[in-house]
């Protein structure tokens, strides 16, 4: 008889094997997002870009699906796939590069900072499974410091976009929390390549009406920015991510984003030229404190009901 288990036990772990790994990859991808919109801002109008992001992506999906073969969803999770669709896939990035028009990067990034806190709590009222007190309170105070050091960049006052934004995080935070439920019995990729091709036909007539209203120029940075918002962006962040709320849950892995904004304000730096406030690394310093809190709680549980 042979030694099949030791062998088996010998073997290296994949990389993708790591929730938290694979789930931070998709935060660094989703990082740079504002950023690749600014640059495709520079020549497809707002509308334009949303739309032909949500087309481009289509396509990438469409051939992956195709290529792999892969079977349709279940009929129980079209519902979950609409709500993927119309918030990660149309509502936030049409809501976001709206907000971009009038919004630095540095504000619009309040937006991520809420977004684990808001995930999370999607994500225990459709499953009915709460993370411990301790998750709560490292979560809380890391939503906190994140969303006191976004509006502390623009001296706390609201604007125009504001309501862009909150409506953004919202359908974001459900598309998310849904996406993260699918993920546990879909592979992650197939959840997001689905409901961008769900999204497409949306997309496709924003695009065939804003092209034909905004102006146009077809700049390098445009195209640029353009190539990354629809490939990492829509696309292949998403493949990442769900891939690590599939792994981990979707109250741990959203935690991970309170490190977005930071990373997303490093690149508004390096590559928009915008200002860093000296109160990063601090925030920095708190935000990561938080996230091993959180990584470290105990596992949500089941919430109890009581019978009457």
């Amino acid at each position: 008889m042979r030694g099949n288990s030791s062998a088996i036990d010998d073997r290296p772990v994949s990389p993708l094997s790591n929730g938290t790994l694979v789930a931070a990859l998709g935060v660094v991808g989703f990082s740079l997002s504002f950023p690749a919109t600014v640059w495709a801002l520079d020549g497809f109008g707002p509308w334009s870009s949303a739309g032909v992001r949500g087309v481009l992506a289509a396509a990438l999906a469409l051939t992956a699906l195709v290529a792999t073969r892969s079977p349709l969803p279940a009929r129980a999770d079209w519902p979950a796939l609409a709500v993927v669709a119309g918030g990660c896939v149309v509502g936030f990035p049409l809501l976001t590069t709206l907000a971009l028009t009038t919004s630095s990067t540095a504000h619009s990034a309040v937006v991520i900072g809420a977004l684990p806190m808001a995930t999370a709590v999607f994500a225990a009222v459709r499953t009915r499974r709460h993370p411990s007190p301790v998750f709560w309170a490292a979560a809380g105070v890391g939503a906190i410091t994140v969303v006191a050091f976004t509006l502390g960049q623009n001296q706390g006052r609201p604007t125009a976009a504001d309501l862009f934004l909150f409506a953004a995080l919202l359908l974001c935070a459900a598309g998310y929390a849904e996406g993260g439920r699918l993920a546990a019995h879909v592979p992650g990729w197939r959840v997001i390549a689905w409901a961008i091709v769900l999204a497409a036909p949306v997309n496709l007539a924003v695009s065939a009406w804003a092209l034909s209203e905004e102006p146009l120029a077809l700049t390098a940075k445009a195209l640029a920015g353009m190539a990354y918002i629809a490939a990492i962006s829509q696309f292949g962040g998403f493949v990442l991510w769900y891939r690590g709320m599939g792994l981990i849950g979707v109250a741990k892995a959203s935690q991970l984003q309170l490190a977005q904004p930071l990373l997303t304000l490093v690149w508004a730096v390096l590559l928009l030229g915008e200002r860093l406030d000296p109160a990063v690394p601090l925030t920095a310093a708190v935000v990561l404190a938080c996230i091993a809190v959180t990584q470290r709680s105990r596992a949500p549980q089941p919430s109890k009901r009581t019978t009457g």
